[in-house]
């Protein structure tokens, strides 16, 4: 089966911090979570503030999923946590 990423929501999660989002394959959801130092590789100049964390991913939202799909290939489990070092 294919992961889809058919619900565009993302939240920020300043306990974990990272940005989290969902995928799907079939009925199961897949959680993720992309590392703040993940995203702040993609974008640089990006600040530490929920605001411009969320845009740095929607920025970087097609690469991102495309790793996430990668990584998901590798090992089909249920959640995922997104390090700079898996871009």
């Amino acid at each position: 089966m294919t992961l889809h990423f058919l619900n565009p929501s993302r939240t920020y999660d300043p306990i974990r911090r990272s940005v989290s989002f969902w995928g799907h394959e079939s009925t199961f959801e897949i959680v993720f979570h992309v590392e703040e130092d993940a995203l702040k590789m993609m974008s640089p100049h990006v600040d530490d503030d929920e605001t411009s964390l969320l845009h740095a991913f929607d920025a970087n939202r097609v690469h991102i999923e495309r790793v996430a799909d990668n990584v998901y290939s590798r090992r089909r489990q249920s959640y995922h946590r997104l390090a700079a070092s898996d871009f």
